[in-house]
């Protein structure tokens, strides 16, 4: 006999988990409608009630957390769209359906129709964030499309009265629910539109069902707003609540209340950004002045000394220094030239066949002058030696001894006759006396 297959013992919790597991991972989140009963409110913020049809029930949950998302407040006999996930209470090991949405069941076919018409209006490009016109900073005058009678009214002057009161308002009164008013709505913002008297308008009503703000769903209500040629705020509802005209307005505000505080500036907020800009502005003023008296007493002082008369003296003097340094130039060009030229002068003077001839002419009278006292020192030199040697010769001249009385015979020759023996009879002879000369025959020699 074979042994029996192990056994996996769950214990009660485990099961419980598991099957909240399974639940959670095979049924993904699904809408469900039906009737509710047993509704509890804890103090811990959560919702408790059943939700049933002619058949069943489910015990439904709806945590603190998810509470705001409710769109109608839970009460016995109110049919009703859930939206959630079925899940295992595990402590009871009961079936459960954790909400995370609810809303009346009558607002489903509301809920449809809204979400076409966006869809449509969003192709056609009706919500551009590029068609969005910025809102003026400090707008002139504000007009309000509203309801006189509600409360969203008074918030919104409260608001700007605390904000800003010294900007007027314009009210359009409409009726912001029932037949017909998206329709008063449309004709209110063609009138603001055409009037040109606002800077911006906030297009606004308190909050509500679906049901209740469907006057703000209206395809003729989203395309005045884009034909309004003033920009328009809208704030409807609460913070949860969307409208189309929220998509279609140039900007969306959570409340009404919100859209005051959008469409003005805080007056003490303003007040203390001017006094600091009037702080800075007073400082730069100053800096500027103080710059541009700087500059003012520097451009006096240049424009003195950039006087005409300043002007035309300093160039009157730059002028004369010119003149000096032109006369200096021309004078060190014109002695250098007069230098050259005296230079070439003096190598064409030296090199002219007339200087040359008169230089040549020169050197030869001087030369001349040089020979002629150079032959008549010369000559008086051997003068003196000439005369030294006749005073010598003349103490041993014959001719000495021929004054006291002596003669000197020659022969015709010339020859000095010592003796007789040279001379032959009728032979010419000639007798030098101490003055005069004796030509004689000889006519008898003497031995």
């Amino acid at each position: 006999m074979s042994s029996p297959p192990p056994r996996d013992v769950y214990s009660v919790s485990r099961l419980c988990v598991e099957a909240n597991l399974v639940l959670e991972g095979r049924l993904p989140a699904v809408w469900m409608e039906g009737e509710l009963s047993n509704v509890k409110r804890y103090p811990s913020g959560h919702w408790y009630f059943t939700v049933k049809d002619e058949v069943s029930q489910v015990s439904c949950t709806m945590w603190k957390s998810k509470t705001y998302r409710a769109r109608v407040a839970p009460r016995d006999g109110l049919r009703v769209l859930v939206y959630g996930k079925a899940g295992v209470y595990a402590a009871r090991g009961s079936f459960q359906f954790n909400v995370d949405y609810l809303e009346d069941a009558g607002e489903g076919e509301l809920r449809r129709r809204y979400e076409e018409l966006k869809a449509a209006l969003a192709a056609e490009g009706l919500f551009d964030v590029t068609a969005k016109r910025p809102l003026p900073k400090l707008p002139r005058r504000i007009g309000l499309v509203t309801s006189p009678a509600g409360a969203a009214i008074r918030d919104i002057l409260h608001i700007l009265k605390r904000r800003f009161p010294s900007i007027p308002v314009v009210v359009y009164p409409v009726a912001v629910q029932g037949a017909g008013a998206a329709q008063e709505i449309a004709r209110a913002l063609n009138v603001a539109s055409a009037r040109a008297e606002v800077d911006v308008l906030i297009l606004a009503r308190g909050g509500g069902s679906l049901e209740d703000l469907w006057s703000f769903n209206e395809e003729v209500v989203a395309r005045a707003i884009r034909a309004c040629r003033i920009p328009v705020v809208a704030g409807v509802g609460h913070e949860t609540d969307t409208t189309i005209a929220d998509f279609a307005a140039d900007l969306r505000a959570p409340t009404p209340s919100g859209a005051a505080e959008l469409v003005v500036p805080d007056q003490a907020e303003w007040r203390r950004v001017l006094s600091s800009h009037r702080t800075r502005l007073t400082a730069v003023v100053r800096r500027q002045l103080r710059s541009h008296r700087e500059r003012l007493v520097f451009l006096q002082r240049r424009l003195t000394q950039s006087h005409p008369r300043h002007r035309l003296r300093d160039r009157t003097q730059r002028l004369d220094e010119l003149e000096s340094r032109l006369l200096t130039a021309w004078r060190r060009d014109q002695d250098s030239r007069e230098a050259r030229l005296r230079w070439l002068s003096t190598r064409l003077a030296q090199t002219h066949p007339g200087r040359l001839l008169e230089q040549q002419t020169t050197d030869l009278s001087r030369l001349s002058d040089r020979l002629g006292r150079a032959i008549a020192h010369q000559l008086i030199r051997h003068r003196s030696r000439f005369e030294t040697a006749v005073r010598t010769l003349q103490a041993v001249s014959p001719l000495a001894t021929v004054e006291r009385g002596y003669a000197i015979v020659t022969t015709d020759g010339g020859a000095v006759l010592r003796d007789t023996a040279g001379v032959q009879m009728g032979s010419k002879i000639e007798v030098r006396l101490g003055r005069g000369r004796l030509r004689a025959t000889v006519t008898e020699r003497i031995d």
